[in-house]
C-alpha cells in the first residue's frame, strides 16, 4: 500500500515507466509530467525493465539480514539490567 502522500500509486508507476521506456520520453520530461524527481522517474523506469509491471508495487524496507546483530545472551542481559534495576543505556554500556 503506497504512502498517502507519495506522488505514486503503482499504477502511477507503471504509467510513467511505460513513457520512459516504451514511448521513449526523457526523464526529465516525465519527471516533470508525472511531478517527481528525476532519480525518481529512472528507479521506476529501472525496476520496469527489470521485472516488468510486476515490478512496480512496493516492497519491504525489511533488511535482508543483519550481520552485526547482537547476540542473544547479551540482549538478554541488557533486558535484565533495564527491567531489574531500571537502567539506563549509558550506565549498561558502563558496565
Amino acid at each position: 500500500m503506497s504512502h498517502r502522500n507519495s506522488p505514486l500509486s503503482p499504477t502511477g508507476r507503471l504509467r510513467l515507466a511505460r513513457c520512459v521506456v516504451e514511448d521513449g520520453w526523457p526523464l526529465r520530461r516525465a519527471a516533470d509530467r508525472f511531478n517527481v524527481s528525476v532519480t525518481t522517474a529512472k528507479r521506476w523506469a529501472d525496476r520496469y525493465r527489470d521485472h516488468g509491471p510486476a515490478g512496480m508495487g512496493d516492497r519491504s524496507s525489511r533488511p535482508r539480514s543483519c550481520p552485526h546483530r547482537t547476540s542473544r545472551r547479551r540482549e538478554r542481559r541488557v533486558v535484565g539490567l533495564r527491567v531489574s534495576r531500571r537502567w539506563g543505556p549509558a550506565r549498561i554500556g558502563y558496565h
